[in-house]
């Protein structure tokens, strides 16, 4: 995939819930090969909503769900399933780690699923936790480590079938600082290897510090989509300014 390919294409998307607002109303965006977004956008502004419909696990009322070639809002359960194992790696707030499997068990799990054979899985995941600094942790439990080394063995898991899109739901969200900054600083590594990146957050901190594009939604809409230099309004040590 090339850089000027979309990954993301959002085309007039309603979605509404029962008595309610609409949660999302006539967005559309596009979300190219190489970028790194941040979602932003204060309760009920329809981020939880779009995140949903960008991983398949809820379909729009009108319009079409787009990521990396599949339409997502046309596929059924299991089709949906197939979908996120192969296109999409998730990143949650409370990690999602299985603390009955091993650091290294877990991260080969998403490769496994797909029939991927397990010395070819292993060697694959025991080389993502060296890139990502963890390789040590391999044999411990995830309820040994830090919320920071968690959160880190959850983007090796995310990251094991090498989907062209990595989705972060408040990835900071149940960090301290020290290690909040550990998880900004592993995205902005990422984006610079050339993953594509969504992070949906109501952290401003985390947007400035890794995000290339902030979209802001108010009311189920898009309020702005402004592009911005990572870490320009965060102070990040050689960012420059922003750029519109």
């Amino acid at each position: 995939m090339t850089m000027t390919e979309p990954v993301i294409e959002l085309d007039g998307v309603h979605r509404r819930f029962v008595d309610g607002p609409a949660a999302l109303c006539d967005v559309s965006l596009t979300v190219r090969a190489g970028e790194a977004v941040a979602i932003l956008g204060p309760s009920g502004s329809g981020k939880s909503t779009m995140l949903n419909l960008i991983a398949g696990l809820d379909r729009p009322d009108a319009g079409t769900v787009t990521v990396a070639g599949v339409r997502v809002d046309s596929l059924g359960e299991a089709g949906a399933a197939r979908y996120r194992r192969a296109k999409v790696g998730m990143v949650f707030q409370f990690f999602n780690l299985l603390d009955d499997l091993t650091v290294l068990d877990n991260v080969v799990l998403p490769a496994e699923m797909t029939g991927v054979g397990r010395g070819e899985a292993r060697r694959h995941a025991s080389g993502l936790l060296d890139v990502l600094g963890i390789a040590r942790h391999a044999r411990a439990y995830p309820g040994r480590l830090s919320g920071g080394e968690r959160q880190r063995v959850a983007v090796a898991r995310a990251l094991m079938n090498r989907p062209p899109l990595l989705l972060a739901d408040e990835p900071t969200g149940a960090l301290d600082s020290a290690s909040g900054e550990e998880v900004r600083a592993l995205l902005r590594e990422l984006h610079a290897d050339g993953q594509t990146v969504v992070v949906v957050t109501h952290d401003e901190s985390l947007a400035a510090s890794c995000a290339t594009r902030v979209v802001r939604l108010a009311d189920g809409r898009i309020a702005s989509d402004t592009r911005v230099v990572p870490g320009a309004a965060a102070g990040v040590e050689g960012a420059g300014a922003v750029a519109r």
